[in-house]
C-alpha cells in the first residue's frame, strides 16, 4: 500500500464477518516487523504493550506524545495498515480527543481504538464523534473501533451485561464507530449474540482458552486481537532469563531466542 488512503481502504475491507482480520498486537518497530513477517495483513498496537515499553502503566499513564511517536515508528516499519489503541484518547474533552486523533493521522495510522473504560457511554460516544470529525477534516477514512469494557470490568449484574454492552455499542455505532470491540467475552453464545445484535463488525480479545480463529469465524467475528499477549510473553522471557542468571549463574533460558543476525537484518529493512 503506497498511500494512507489506500491503507485506510484496505483496513476497512479486512473487517469481514466470518473471515476475520487477525491482529497480533505490536508495540515497537521490531515487534511490528516480526508480526508482519509472520503473515499479518494489518498491524495493531496495544496500549498496554506500548505503555509498558515506555515505562508507564496502562490506563492513561503514558505520555501521549511518546505513544504517538511510537505509533509513527510502527507505521514507518511496515507497509501495512496500522491501527492504534489510544485508550480514551489521552484527553479530557471530545475536542481534545479530536486533536489527538488528528495527530494520530499525521503518523500515517489509519485506525484507532477508543474505549469507554469507566466513563459514561454518552461521553465515549462524544469521543467517537470527535474522532470521526477529525478524520473527515483530514480526508482519511479512519477506521474507528468503539470499545466497551462492560464485560472486562464486570460492570453491573452479570445477567444484564449483554444488554448493556449492546446498548452502548449501538450508541457508539450511531456516533460514528465503524467497528465494535468487546474484550472480556469468550463464550460462543455471548459472542454470537453480540454479532447478531450490533450492526457493525465485532472485535474480540483472545488468549489461552479462547475459541480458535476458525471457531470465531463461524460465529461471525470480524476482528481478532491478541492485545497485550505478545508483550506479556516477551517480558516473561526476559524475567526468566534474568532470574536464572542471577540465581544460578546459568543461561539455559536464552535458548531458542532469535539470533543477533536475524534481528539486525529485521531492523535493517
Amino acid at each position: 500500500m503506497t498511500t494512507q488512503q489506500e491503507r485506510a481502504r484496505l483496513l476497512r475491507e479486512l473487517h469481514r464477518p466470518g473471515d476475520p482480520v487477525v491482529l497480533a498486537n505490536a508495540w515497537d518497530a521490531a515487534s511490528a516487523r516480526l508480526v508482519a513477517a509472520a503473515g499479518a495483513k494489518a498491524v495493531a498496537t496495544a496500549s498496554a504493550s506500548v505503555s509498558w515499553s515506555l515505562g508507564s502503566p496502562d490506563g492513561g499513564g503514558a505520555d501521549p506524545a511518546r505513544v504517538l511517536a511510537r505509533t509513527a515508528d510502527v507505521v514507518r516499519s511496515v507497509g501495512l495498515p496500522v491501527t492504534a489503541d489510544l485508550e480514551t484518547g489521552y484527553a479530557d474533552t471530545p475536542a481534545a480527543v479530536g486533536e489527538t486523533v488528528a495527530a494520530l493521522l499525521a503518523t500515517g495510522a489509519v485506525g484507532v481504538n477508543l474505549e469507554d473504560a469507566a466513563d459514561a457511554p454518552e461521553t465515549a460516544a462524544e469521543r467517537i464523534a470527535a474522532a470521526r470529525e477529525a478524520a473527515a477534516a483530514a480526508g482519511v477514512r479512519l477506521f474507528v473501533n468503539g470499545r466497551t469494557d462492560v464485560f472486562l470490568r464486570g460492570l453491573g449484574e452479570p445477567g444484564g451485561r449483554l444488554d448493556e454492552a449492546v446498548r452502548r455499542l449501538r450508541m457508539y455505532v450511531e456516533a460514528g464507530a465503524d467497528g465494535v470491540f468487546v474484550p472480556g467475552v469468550a463464550d460462543p453464545e455471548t459472542i454470537a449474540a453480540l454479532v447478531a445484535a450490533v450492526p457493525a463488525p465485532l472485535n474480540v480479545l483472545v488468549g489461552p482458552g479462547s475459541p480458535s480463529v476458525a471457531e470465531l469465524a463461524k460465529l461471525g467475528v470480524a476482528r481478532i486481537s491478541l492485545g497485550p499477549g505478545l508483550a506479556e510473553v516477551a517480558y516473561a522471557a526476559v524475567r526468566r532469563a534474568a532470574e536464572e542468571v542471577y540465581a544460578s549463574g546459568t543461561y539455559t533460558s536464552l535458548a531458542g531466542g532469535l539470533t543477533y543476525q536475524q534481528l539486525n537484518e529485521l531492523c535493517a529493512d
